[in-house]
């Protein structure tokens, strides 16, 4: 997957609702991002192959190409952070998103200004291991490379999200310690992020399926009852 470049943030907004992405589009502007926008599925597809933006809002109801398939095509290519607007509430619509690669979602109607906020905050995740951390972690025939971004399962890679990187690094940095999903929270999307704790599930749902890992008889993924979840061998 190519990397997000360097330079000033580039935003795309994907939305058929011209006057919305006009609206997020100036508040974005103000706080000095470059903004690219469409209302077509496919065209925005192109464009983050095209430009690679750093962040991707993406509308789950477009007309044509809807949200889902974009983002499905997305994922093939490019690790760029996506958040996924919807106009129904219901569960499944929130989780057939991020079940293709959205790193969030956010409900219509929704504020602009707190929208910007999630984007900043998730700009700030750390992408590279810090000084104290191992280089790498192996649990089983799992090899998790932190400096490098990679995962290896029984020598073969495995093709993670940035986000899902990170939930799994997060509970590689505390073997064998349970953690709540608010700690996951605050390791992955910092502890200024609002929304929904649900999402943590989410991501470890989407790890475990990439990994084989089967929650009645998990080898590396745990889930600590009441609390949230561990890594770790089979006790």
């Amino acid at each position: 997957m190519s990397a997000v470049s360097e330079g000033p943030m580039k935003i795309l907004v994907v939305d058929d609702e011209a006057p919305l992405v006009h609206l997020i589009e100036q508040y974005l502007l103000r706080e000095g991002f470059h903004v690219e926008a469409t209302g077509d599925g496919a065209r925005a597809v192109d464009i983050v192959r095209e430009q690679n933006p750093a962040v991707v809002i993406l509308d789950l109801g477009l007309p044509g190409l809807d949200g889902v398939e974009a983002c499905r095509r997305i994922r093939t290519f490019s690790d760029c952070y996506i958040i996924m607007l919807t106009a129904r509430a219901e569960e499944v619509d929130r989780l057939i998103g991020l079940s293709v690669g959205a790193d969030d979602y956010v409900t219509k109607p929704f504020s602009p200004r707190e929208l910007v906020l999630r984007v900043k905050a998730m700009l700030r995740r750390p992408r590279n291991a810090s000084e104290t951390d191992p280089a790498s972690h192996q649990l089983g025939d799992l090899r998790v490379d932190l400096a490098g971004r990679e995962v290896q399962l029984r020598g073969r890679p495995v093709d993670l999200t940035l986000t899902e990187f990170e939930v799994l690094a997060a509970l590689l940095s505390e073997p064998g310690v349970a953690l709540s999903r608010s700690a996951l929270i605050t390791k992955v999307w910092g502890d200024d992020w609002f929304g929904d704790h649900h999402l943590v599930d989410v991501h470890i749902g989407h790890l475990r399926r990439k990994l084989g890992d089967d929650p009645t008889n998990p080898r590396f993924i745990h889930t600590v009852r009441g609390i949230g979840y561990k890594t770790g061998p089979r006790p």
